[in-house]
């Protein structure tokens, strides 16, 4: 009689292998569709990941069902790295984003956001041309500075009324300049400059009003950026505590799920002899 353990090693694996599917397909699907820099980047992960989830599953699924050791074996040891993995994922991720903040600017309804103020970790990896390029990419394809306007931030808006938005962080560091540049407000991502100045912030000779350059070369829109990752990994890392709980018990389940197939080739091998 195939035995509890077994079954439901077998059933979790099989609905593993059916979420494989689209995962893979929407991997293959933006492979071939893609267009920009960032949906580039989106479909090497969905491809690995849908690979990985089905061939893992599939061993369960056979291993358990089928009783093959050596694939159960193979299973719970993927298992056991993913475990691993997962754990020191999460406490990296508690201590990169435990530093760094959005700076409240007296008598604005938005935050600024420095480059400096996060996780040498962090600074070094959205600072890298190759990293930044890419994100860059993705800010400009998603439009999320033309959301300004679209989201109900009319170009009629004047100056006071605008400093009471409340802007994302990204908004707030890709999308207006620095409040210590002291630009001249026009619209929402239009500002008359002051070239004859002198600025302390190296960010004010960024700014440009094209609307594909606005301040995404500047150190305020990588702080913001690394803001909201900051609170996106945090996000994950609650979800992995979580996840983890789950994989612990699945993996448990598993252990026994091999102990029986050990065990039932261990009789098959060696039949009980009676006289």
């Amino acid at each position: 009689m195939v035995r509890f353990s077994n079954n439901l090693v077998g059933l979790l694996n099989f609905i593993t292998f059916l979420l494989s599917i689209p995962i893979l397909g929407a991997g293959i699907w933006l492979s071939r569709q893609s267009s920009t820099e960032c949906e580039k980047f989106l479909q090497g992960p969905a491809i690995a990941l849908g690979l990985f989830l089905m061939v893992v599953s599939l061993a369960g699924l056979v291993g358990a069902c089928c009783r093959v050791s050596w694939l159960l074996w193979f299973y719970l040891l993927v298992m056991f790295l993913l475990i691993v993995l997962l754990f020191c994922f999460t406490i990296f991720a508690f201590a990169v984003t435990n530093k760094g903040a959005g700076e409240v600017v007296s008598g604005k309804g938005y935050k600024q956001y420095r480059l400096g103020d996060y996780s040498n970790w962090l600074q070094k990896r959205v600072s890298s041309t190759k990293n930044w390029n890419k994100i860059r990419s993705c800010l400009i394809d998603g439009k999320v500075c033309k959301s300004l306007v679209d989201d109900g931030v009319s170009n009629n808006i004047t100056a006071e009324q605008f400093s009471q938005e409340k802007l994302s962080p990204i908004q707030s560091g890709c999308c207006i300049p620095p409040d210590d540049c002291s630009f001249t407000y026009i619209s929402p991502t239009n500002w008359t400059t002051q070239s004859n100045s002198s600025f302390t912030d190296t960010d004010c000779s960024q700014w440009n009003n094209n609307a594909s350059v606005l301040c995404f070369n500047c150190g305020s829109c990588k702080g913001g950026v690394l803001d909201n990752i900051k609170h996106d990994w945090k996000k994950v890392a609650i979800v992995n505590i979580i996840f983890l709980v789950f994989l612990v018990i699945v993996y448990s389940i598993g252990c026994c799920a091999f102990r029986n197939n050990r065990e039932d080739n261990s009789w098959n091998k060696y039949p009980r002899r009676y006289p």
